[in-house]
């Protein structure tokens, strides 16, 4: 269904040097760049344009723009998310969704990694040591650092040299008096952002070689679990998951498989009667 095909990659952030060999590699498509593309419309990291749309639904977003630009009917865009991980919640997170969107079958796509493999973090610097101190805990200068004066809307983004680093902060505390060092999110100033954008394509790439037994459509695959494991000991359902349920986004047929670890029966200790 892809091999051969022209997809446009829709990105103004150098994610297509992440995302193009896994998606030329695997499915045989031929993949290109857009010109004009303003991806930032969208909404910014740093808070010049408000993000509204949630991750999923700004991805679509992007498809579509670079589909209209060019002409295209087949797009793969990504979304990236930061903070606390939803089960560690001590650990930062970087959650990506890589979406393909085929327009003339009409199916969609998504690859998603939740890493805590990022250095996502921010800090108020009261010194050039306190800065020097963040910037290298965090990987600079091969990541990129903004800064943001603390009492205004003024900010600095893209630094990865010292110098300029430092310029900025000694002009920023001499005017505002107080700076916030943030790591800059930005995918072509964040390397480790990259491989999990790379990672969320393989994920991607896996369901689309996944095709349905009913309708043979690519993209079969886990949409929902199914809950209610028995207690190993007295077999009251539990929020243990009994199924992985995937299905089919083309026609509908549904398949509901046991989850990977295989377990029969839950541990007594998420028991609501034996662990009340």
């Amino acid at each position: 269904m892809f091999a051969g095909r022209t997809l446009v990659i829709a990105t103004m952030h150098g994610k297509e040097r992440v995302i193009a060999p896994v998606l030329e590699a695997r499915l045989g498509v031929r993949c290109s760049s857009v010109d004009r593309l303003d991806t930032d419309q969208l909404g910014t990291f740093t808070g010049e344009i408000e993000r509204v749309l949630d991750p999923l639904e700004a991805a679509r977003r992007k498809c579509e723009l670079a589909m209209e630009l060019t002409g295209a009917d087949l797009a793969v865009a990504s979304e990236g998310s930061f903070g606390p991980h939803p089960a560690l919640f001590f650990a930062p997170a970087d959650d990506e969704l890589v979406v393909l969107v085929d327009r003339l079958n009409g199916i969609e796509i998504v690859g998603r990694e939740l890493s805590t493999d990022t250095n996502f973090d921010s800090a108020d610097v009261a010194s050039e040591r306190d800065l020097r101190e963040f910037a290298e805990r965090v990987g600079f200068p091969e990541h990129g650092l903004i800064l943001r004066a603390a009492k205004s809307a003024e900010f600095v983004k893209g630094l990865h040299d010292w110098d300029a680093l430092l310029f900025a902060y000694r002009r920023m505390v001499t005017a505002h008096g107080s700076v916030t060092a943030e790591t800059d999110m930005r995918a072509m100033h964040n390397p480790r952002r990259m491989q999990v954008i790379a990672q969320a394509a393989q994920r991607m790439v896996e369901r689309a070689l996944v095709t349905c037994a009913e309708c043979g459509t690519p993209g079969f695959g886990v949409v929902d679990v199914r809950r209610g494991l028995p207690c190993g000991w007295c077999r009251t359902p539990t929020e243990g998951v009994m199924a992985l349920v995937s299905a089919c986004a083309k026609c509908g047929h549904r398949e509901e498989l046991p989850p990977p670890d295989g377990k029969a029966s839950a541990d007594p200790q998420w028991c609501p009667v034996c662990n009340p």
